[in-house]
């Protein structure tokens, strides 16, 4: 076995072992060729990845402990296997990675994307949930320049996390992001590489008056910075309803 060249193989032991769950045949390789670990087979995924991809979590774990770094191996399209999780919203492993490799936040694929793009992308909320709510806790050194740079990353497209929430139409991302993650209107006033900002984009989608009405005002009641609405009202109002939620005699709650 250590004579063996691992670019001579092409179908590797230790990614059908992890594939299969065969614990101890795949520890065996792994210590016997430790780079073996960090192999990727001809579909561009490692052991890990594979150990995941088949809900093999002892895998999981024995590899974690013969290194954490392989969170961190980067397969087809440079998704690491903390990528795979977030987009397939599996929320225990992903818990898992962030604890032993919190640095794997921040690598992003060819195109640029973070782990908070994949997941909405995705449409995997929880995931994005628990993605936010582990960066706005931890206790890592690097935990507030992650916060700053990653929720504010664009992507190749120069589309931020509320680009995309927008271009999917997805208003209970808004939601979520508005009451957790602005603190700044570089959020709101970011354009993409097509001159559009988040909101212009998902102005075109055809919204009922009433519909947008009471969505906008639920944002704004629940949302813990009141300015913002104020700020999207006197900004992009007139983009989703022209003007009768401001008719005189007419409640929030009449219409």
């Amino acid at each position: 076995m250590n004579n063996l060249r691992s670019d001579q193989i092409h179908v590797f032991p230790e990614n059908i072992a992890a594939s299969a769950g065969h614990i101890e045949f795949m520890v065996e390789m792994v210590k016997l060729k430790p780079t073996f670990a960090r192999k990727l087979n001809q579909a561009g995924f490692s052991p890990m990845h594979l150990a995941l991809q088949n809900d093999r979590t002892q895998a999981v774990v024995r590899l974690l402990r013969f290194d954490e770094g392989l969170v961190r191996v980067k397969g087809t399209e440079d998704l690491t296997p903390l990528r795979h999780v977030v987009q397939t919203g599996n929320v225990d492993p992903l818990i898992k990675l962030l604890a032993v490799c919190p640095e794997a936040i921040e690598d992003v694929t060819v195109r640029d994307e973070t782990v908070f793009h994949l997941a909405v992308k995705n449409d995997m909320f929880e995931a994005f949930q628990v993605l936010v709510g582990w960066l706005t806790r931890s206790c890592h050194e690097s935990a507030d320049r992650w916060e700053e740079e990653l929720l504010s990353w664009v992507d190749i497209g120069g589309n931020t996390v509320l680009h995309i929430a927008a271009i999917r139409n997805r208003p209970r991302w808004w939601k979520y992001y508005w009451n957790t993650c602005i603190d700044d209107r570089y959020q709101i006033n970011a354009k993409n590489l097509e001159g559009l900002t988040a909101l212009d984009i998902q102005s075109q989608y055809p919204w009922n008056e009433r519909q947008a009405d009471r969505t906008i005002y639920r944002y704004a009641k629940q949302s813990r910075r009141f300015e913002w609405f104020l700020f999207l009202a006197s900004q992009y109002l007139h983009l989703f309803i022209p003007h009768p939620i401001f008719k005189k005699n007419m409640t929030w709650y009449e219409k």
